[in-house]
C-alpha cells in the first residue's frame, strides 16, 4: 500500500467517524425534547424505585440516550486513533454545528405560519383539534434550552472522556481496549447525564422549569441506562478496531494508535 493510498484511507476514516460521530450528536439534540417511559415501551409496569424514602424512580428517559452513546464510543475511537487533536477537531465542529443548528430553529419558528398549513394540520393523528404552528413552535423552542444544556454537558463530557482514556491507557498501554474506553465513556456520562437535565431544564426551563428532585431523578436514571449500554456497546468496540485494522492495514492502525497516544 503507498503512501498517498495510506493517507487517503486515514482522511476517509476520519470522515467516516466525524459523520457518525456529528450524526448521532445532532440527532440527540433534536429528539431530546421528549421525556418517554422505558417500562411503557417494554410493555412492563412502572419499576417505582424507592429512592431514600423521598421519591420513586420510575425509567423515565430523554430520548436523547438513545444514541448518546454511541457519540461517546465514537470519541473512543477516534481519540484512539487520531488522539486528542483529532477529538479536539471533532468536538468543536459539532458545538459549532449544534449552535447552527439552534440559530436555524430559532429562525424557522419565528416564520409566519401559512393559513392552508394551519388549515391542513387543524388536527392530531387521533382528529383532535391542535394549534399546528404552536406545537411546532413549543417543541423546537424547548429544544433550545436542550441544546444549551446538552452542549454545555457535551464540552465538559469529551474533556473529561479525553483525560480519562489517556489516564487509564498510561497504566495499561496497548492492553484493555475495554477497560479505557468503557471506563472513560462512564465516566464523561456521568457528568452529562446531570449536567444536561440541570441545564436544559432547570435553569433554562422557564415557567414549566423542573424541581431539583425530578432533574436528579432523571439523571439517575439516564445514567443507569447509559451504563448498561455502555457495558453491552462494548463488543463494538473490537468490532470496530478489527474492520479499522483491515481497512488501514495492521501496521498502519499501529502507527496512528502510537501516534495518537505521543500526542498527550
Amino acid at each position: 500500500m503507498n503512501k498517498d493510498t495510506i493517507e487517503t484511507k486515514k482522511t476517509n476514516l476520519f470522515i467516516i467517524l466525524s459523520g457518525i460521530f456529528i450524526t448521532n450528536a445532532i440527532a440527540a439534540e433534536i429528539i431530546g425534547v421528549k421525556i418517554f417511559s422505558l417500562e411503557q415501551t417494554l410493555g412492563i409496569n412502572p419499576v417505582q424505585i424507592n429512592f431514600f424514602n423521598s421519591y420513586l424512580l420510575d425509567f423515565n428517559l430523554t430520548a436523547g440516550v438513545l444514541i448518546w452513546p454511541i457519540v461517546f464510543v465514537t470519541t473512543d475511537i477516534i481519540n484512539e486513533y487520531f488522539g486528542k487533536e483529532g477529538v479536539k477537531k471533532i468536538t468543536l465542529l459539532a458545538s459549532i454545528l449544534i449552535c447552527y443548528v439552534f440559530l436555524v430553529l430559532w429562525f424557522a419558528t419565528s416564520l409566519p405560519p401559512a393559513q392552508f398549513w394551519l388549515d391542513v394540520n387543524a388536527k392530531d393523528l387521533s382528529g383532535n383539534p391542535i394549534n399546528i404552528n404552536s406545537a411546532y413552535t413549543t417543541i423546537f423552542r424547548q429544544g433550545g434550552g436542550i441544546i444549551l444544556g446538552s452542549l454545555t454537558a457535551f464540552l465538559i463530557g469529551q474533556l473529561l472522556d479525553v483525560y480519562v482514556f489517556h489516564f487509564i491507557r498510561k497504566y495499561t498501554g496497548e492492553k484493555y481496549i475495554w477497560l479505557r474506553a468503557t471506563g472513560s465513556t462512564l465516566v464523561s456520562q456521568l457528568i452529562d447525564s446531570f449536567v444536561v437535565l440541570f441545564v436544559a431544564f432547570y435553569v433554562f426551563g422557564g415557567d414549566n422549569a423542573w424541581k431539583l428532585s425530578m432533574v436528579f431523578s432523571v439523571g439517575i436514571i439516564n445514567y443507569i441506562y447509559k451504563f448498561i449500554v455502555a457495558i453491552a456497546m462494548t463488543p463494538t468496540l473490537y468490532l470496530a478496531h478489527s474492520l479499522i485494522d483491515k481497512y488501514i492495514g495492521k501496521s498502519t492502525a499501529e502507527t496512528m494508535v502510537k501516534k495518537a497516544n505521543d500526542d498527550y
